[in-house]
């Protein structure tokens, strides 16, 4: 049977606010991730409105260097002339902070039925040049993430920093969850220095209810070269899982002790190289039978958090990898083709014991995977994607499509006519959909519930405000949590120049602030 046809609405059209909102009490949907998308800020209204235009093909902002020097150019004497006088020397303009408006003036200038909203100016010093932003948590009344050498804690409700701590050196890894009562291990480097042969092999545990700092432990080597450069970091059930080189060992959260190993597979051709957490621990093995890759599959393997057993098994087809996790529980992850990784992909739903269950290929209406956000870094999470209630939501780019997860049936999308990113907050009942949709340098972003009516039909939980939109459109492509009906947002990363500021993070809710 052919598939429905797919409703198109116009986000232009008026908009009639909606008080409260019913959907607050269900938790949060998954935060983005990294790569391909930039926070970078805004050069001129013209170049950014040419990167809008491109839809989902461009997610990161180049900065426009200044002029390079003239070399001199030897010219022909006409013959002795009149002395001249030295050229005076040029103006040397002093660079600007770019002003980064208040919580107080974004309210002041909120219109009825505007969502009440918060922003960050975290005036931290930080090293010239991109910076990047990390994982964003939410624990109690309370949004945490990592910056450079800070971590700090926001309130929910009003965006007033809680605590924050700081780090002998700059942060280089985080886990996507924390554990049920709100601990996390981050990792840093060991020096405090930009230089080459910085490991990344600093384990420190943080509370993040109180910002207290834990134990702290430095990775072993494991003698296979280079393997603390670049590791990736999960935690389930009081478990932290730490894969770096060819190795992956897990730790106790609480008090730092080294639990067991998690061991290769067909010793010297399966190897872990990437974690995943939160209701359960996975592990990701690449399996490099050949120098050809079409010869080589990938492994996935759920262990058991407390006791290192090996609970099951899955294996890609062979010239086949896993690409990223989209959930945990259900478990469900993109895969793609090792040789064509960009074009050739898909999303694969397992049943019980790892067995594969569906296969959906979305390709057909020029979905990217994780919103093209797919190669390279952690496997988790995915991007543009969303899983509940029996349904897989994907999206990100400027449409959305929603599958049933049991079937791999399509059921509806949506599209949008101005190239704005729709990125699936949660999938919620009756096959309905929550979705946020960035701002452009103009207008701002919206919140809004949509099923599988016709154009027209989706439900405005929030209308973000006009004066937050060119702060919110700097956070394109950057990373986002929603809790309890509350929208939070960051960039991808900062910028260190003082003349290129940027907001550190913003918010919106229901109601009054």
């Amino acid at each position: 049977m052919p598939n429905p046809p797919q409703p198109w609405y116009t986000p232009g059209s008026p908009q009639q606010p909606v008080p409260g909102n019913p959907y607050a009490s269900e938790g949060f949907g998954p935060p983005p991730r990294r790569r391909r998308f930039g926070g970078a800020p805004v050069i001129a209204a013209a170049v950014a409105l040419l990167l809008v235009a491109v839809g989902g093909g461009v997610y990161a902002f180049v900065d426009r260097g200044e002029d390079g020097p003239t070399t001199p150019v030897a010219k022909e004497s006409s013959g002795p002339s009149a002395p001249t006088a030295p050229p005076s020397s040029p103006a040397v303009s002093t660079p600007q902070a770019k002003h980064i408006p208040t919580t107080e003036e974004i309210n002041a200038a909120r219109k009825p039925g505007d969502a009440a909203t918060w922003i960050v100016d975290d005036k931290t010093d930080l090293p010239n040049g991109r910076q990047k932003l990390y994982d964003l948590w939410i624990v109690g009344d309370t949004v945490v993430q990592a910056l450079h050498k800070k971590v700090a804690a926001y309130r929910l409700s009003d965006g007033a920093e809680v605590w924050s701590m700081r780090l002998p050196a700059p942060v280089c890894e985080t886990p996507v969850n924390p554990t049920p009562d709100g601990k996390v291990v981050l990792v840093y480097h060991k020096r405090a220095d930009a230089g080459r042969n910085n490991r990344c092999n600093q384990m420190q545990m943080i509370d993040l209810k109180t910002g207290k700092p834990g134990w702290h432990k430095e990775l072993p080597e494991t003698g296979d070269g280079d393997n603390t450069f670049i590791v990736r970091s999960a935690i389930s059930a009081g478990t932290f899982a730490i894969a770096r080189s060819m190795k992956a060992t897990a730790y106790r959260v609480d008090d730092g002790t080294e639990l067991f190993d998690i061991p290769w597979e067909d010793p010297g051709k399966c190897f872990p190289d990437d974690v995943a957490g939160g209701a359960r621990l996975l592990v990701k093995s690449d399996c490099m039978i050949d120098i050809d890759q079409s010869k080589n599959h990938s492994q996935l393997r759920e262990i058991d958090p407390l006791t290192g057993k090996v609970l099951w098994r899955h294996r890609t087809k062979t010239g086949w990898r896993l690409g990223s996790m989209i959930s945990v529980d259900p478990v469900v992850f993109t895969t793609e083709n090792a040789v064509d990784h960009i074009n050739d992909w898909r999303v694969v739903a397992l049943g019980p014991e790892g067995k594969t269950g569906t296969t959906i290929d979305p390709r057909d209406k020029s979905l990217e995977q994780c919103a093209g956000d797919s190669s390279g870094g952690d496997i988790q999470p995915c991007r543009g994607t969303a899983v509940g209630n029996g349904h897989i939501i994907l999206g990100g780019n400027d449409r959305i499509r929603l599958y049933d997860l049991t079937t791999g049936k399509f059921l509806w999308g949506i599209k949008n006519n101005e190239l704005r990113t729709l990125h699936p907050l949660r999938a919620e009942k009756g096959k309905a959909a929550l979705v946020y949709e960035s701002a452009t340098p103009s207008r701002p972003g919206r919140t809004f519930l949509m099923g599988p009516g016709a154009a027209g039909t989706e439900k405005v939980l929030l209308r973000h405000p006009a004066s937050t939109a060119a702060q919110e459109f700097e956070m394109f492509g950057g990373r986002l949590a929603y809790a309890d009906g509350r929208v939070v947002l960051t960039s991808a990363g900062v910028s260190g120049n003082d003349d290129q500021r940027e907001a550190r993070m913003l918010s919106f809710a229901p109601g009054p602030l």
